[in-house]
């Protein structure tokens, strides 16, 4: 009775699945079994010190009470600094809208840009949530495919195909989730120069995965890439993934400021401002001791580099090597047959037969493939990939 009575646009929608996966391994874990989780989407070390601290001396000196909608001026501050001294990006404070996590601030872009009937395009693989935030808004998802020989790269021609009278924003992920692949200056250029013909497209540029990237020169968004574009960019990132403060909940957008002032009046209605004690904390982050983030890479190539490597030893998987993030995404679609018949009934194989937890590619817009998560230790990563292997066989 109740769930007829829930609303067309929560049908519309279905749970993360990365969260799904999440749980069912925590509550096999509960009955006592012996799981490996690589499905997580967080990193696994502590938060580094100096922040902690921060948020320690915030407390103590009583930042505990409601902030501006938009963030506290010293971390919008410290924002624009960032992106000024990184990204070569000049936003001044009040263009910067914070919120509860990068999915927080594209949660409220979608609602700020989109309208009913709008479309969205979409390069997949993708983050699992982009099409549901584009649903929830009264918008269609446009999935624009890619594949391995691509590298996962959207490429101007599809784009082109793909752009409309109804098209209103594309949405870039680089380095991406859940493939690891990066766009170069010169990719950025070409779908710049396709972008440029349709002045009524937006560009969202996820960057949360920015700092998390190895192999290629230096990080660059399609803002940096395509001044001329800059008008119609938004940038979102965080503290989250580089910083470890996944549950800090602190993220943010840069935009024009008719955008920022359209999403800080949605956060207004809905959780007023991110949390105060984080906030300060994110100030120290984005404007303190960087040097966790070299050895954090070092660490994640090392687990990338295991885990690829082991990937590519067993039989029937192909898998392209990553160039950042924490993911990589190997096709295991040769292993489809009688007995696991897609990628879902693939991860509830290796889930219950080898104790892996690892979310399906179908999630994320390339059914066939797996997402692994190698943010956990080298010892567990070790004992998934053995695991894997011995669970081969018995698929045939």
């Amino acid at each position: 009775m109740y769930g007829q009575s829930v609303s067309q646009r929560v049908q519309s929608i279905k749970p993360s699945p990365t969260l799904v996966v999440s749980a069912r391994a925590a509550r096999l874990r509960a009955e006592g079994r012996d799981i490996i989780g690589l499905g997580a989407g967080e990193p696994d070390f502590d938060t580094p010190e100096h922040i902690r601290e921060a948020a320690i001396a915030a407390l103590r000196a009583g930042k505990t009470r409601y902030t501006q909608v938009s963030g506290v001026l010293p971390l919008r501050q410290a924002i624009s600094d960032k992106l000024q001294r990184e990204n070569q990006l000049h936003y001044p404070a009040e263009q910067i809208s914070v919120a509860c996590g990068a999915k927080h601030s594209l949660y409220n872009l979608f609602q700020a840009l989109l309208d009913p009937g709008d479309e969205v395009l979409i390069p997949a693989p993708y983050w699992v949530s982009y099409p549901d935030m584009a649903l929830l808004a009264g918008a269609r998802p446009v999935i624009l495919e890619t594949d391995r020989d691509q590298g996962f790269r959207l490429r101007p021609e599809p784009l082109r195909a793909a752009l409309g009278e109804r098209s209103r924003l594309l949405v870039l992920n680089s380095p991406n989730n859940p493939t690891g692949m990066y766009y170069g200056a010169e990719e950025l250029r070409a779908l710049g120069a396709v972008l440029e013909e349709y002045p009524g497209v937006w560009i969202i540029t996820d960057d949360i995965y920015e700092h998390i990237l190895w192999d290629k020169p230096p990080f660059v968004n399609i803002a940096n890439a395509c001044p001329a574009l800059l008008d119609r960019c938004v940038v979102v990132n965080g503290v989250s993934k580089a910083y470890a403060m996944t549950g800090w909940r602190i993220g943010y957008a840069a935009a024009p400021l008719p955008i920022i002032e359209a999403i800080n009046r949605i956060q207004s209605q809905s959780t007023s401002n991110a949390c105060s004690i984080a906030q300060e904390a994110a100030i120290v982050a984005l404007s303190g001791d960087q040097s966790s983030l070299q050895e954090q890479n070092r660490i994640f190539r090392q687990r990338h580099d295991f885990v690829h490597g082991a990937l590519q030893g067993m039989e029937g998987v192909e898998c392209l090597a990553a160039q950042g993030t924490f993911y990589i995404f190997p096709d295991m679609s040769a292993l489809l047959g009688p007995r696991v018949q897609d990628d879902v009934a693939l991860a509830e194989y290796f889930l219950e037969q080898a104790g892996v937890a690892m979310v399906p590619g179908s999630a994320f817009g390339a059914p066939g493939h797996m997402r692994i998560s190698f943010a956990t230790d080298m010892d567990n990563l070790h004992r998934a990939m053995e695991r894997m292997e011995q669970a081969l066989p018995d698929l045939q």
